[in-house]
């Protein structure tokens, strides 16, 4: 009959092959089937698509917290994508809490991947002095490998932006804005750890920055007062500067650690000083009373 012999027919096939497996040495070797249902791959939404972009340009630091996103038409151009599309990819970005949009203001970055580090760490530092070892510890170790990556890895592109950096650095130290001279040491630090191209030690050095920012002020402060040591601060800067544009990994660890270890020892004298004014004060009061 014909269903029997088709019946047969696939027997003798799946018997022949289990006589193949057993030719070979295998055993309960069983046939594949061949018509498997293979699982469907998952298909990304277009959205999806265009908010992992805007996530990767926040991870990278060329969208930075408080940058203001262009025009919804410009960027839709950009990235080749409709503005239905676009829209969707801020409003999933919004829900995460990286974007925040105000009518007739834009969309903004937030500080959401910095904020959760920064504000309790500040807090803290306010209120036990000694965490300032520690942070130093923890910032020498930060600088140092940005310093020697970016030698390694700096590409042309950040090597000019470090260029730029270092120019306004040095043009904030001839002058007495020290408000600036702030704001150039701070930039010029983090366009290190930026072109060390790796994502946490950009992030970490912007939160960083931003929970110390006082004590870089304070520390500049003092050294301005100084123009023996206010000197020794341009050279250093200068030192990290070469090793990074030569692309010099060892020199650039060398000359990041030679700074830190200055800087840590202009906060100690800064600290010390005020500590034996406040002493000459407290007596001067004892004598007048």
């Amino acid at each position: 009959m014909p269903g029997q012999q088709g019946f047969t027919l696939r027997f003798t096939a799946i018997d022949a092959r289990k006589l193949k497996c057993d030719k070979i040495g295998l055993t309960n070797c069983l046939p594949i089937p061949i018509h498997m249902p293979l699982p469907r791959p998952a298909v990304s939404r277009l959205s999806d698509t265009v908010a992992a972009e805007l996530e990767k340009r926040m991870l990278e630091g060329s969208l930075k917290p408080g940058d203001r996103l262009p025009p919804e038409r410009a960027l839709a151009l950009e990235l080749g994508v409709s503005r239905p599309s676009l829209r969707e990819a801020i409003q999933k970005l919004v829900s995460k809490g990286l974007l925040s949009t105000r009518h007739g203001g834009g969309t903004h970055v937030t500080d959401r991947l910095e904020a959760h580090f920064v504000d309790p760490w500040q807090d803290m530092l306010r209120g036990h002095p000694l965490l300032h070892r520690d942070l130093l510890e923890f910032r020498q170790m930060l600088e140092c490998q940005a310093a020697a990556l970016a030698a390694e890895r700096a590409t042309d592109v950040d090597i000019d932006r470090l260029d730029q950096m270092y120019a306004t650095l040095e043009a904030s130290y001839s002058s007495d804005d020290l408000v600036t001279c702030i704001d150039a040491d701070v930039a010029f630090h983090q366009a290190i750890a930026e072109a060390a191209h790796n994502v946490l030690i950009g992030h970490l050095s912007a939160s960083l920055m931003r929970v110390i920012h006082g004590h870089v002020a304070g520390n500049l402060e003092h050294l301005h007062a100084r123009p023996q040591r206010w000197n020794q601060l341009q050279s250093q800067h200068r030192a990290i500067w070469q090793a990074i544009r030569e692309h010099q990994p060892q020199e650039a660890d060398k000359a990041a650690r030679m700074h830190i270890e200055f800087v840590r020892q202009s906060m100690e004298n800064s600290s010390r000083e005020a500590e034996r004014r406040q002493s000459a004060l407290r007596r001067v009061g004892d004598a007048i009373s």
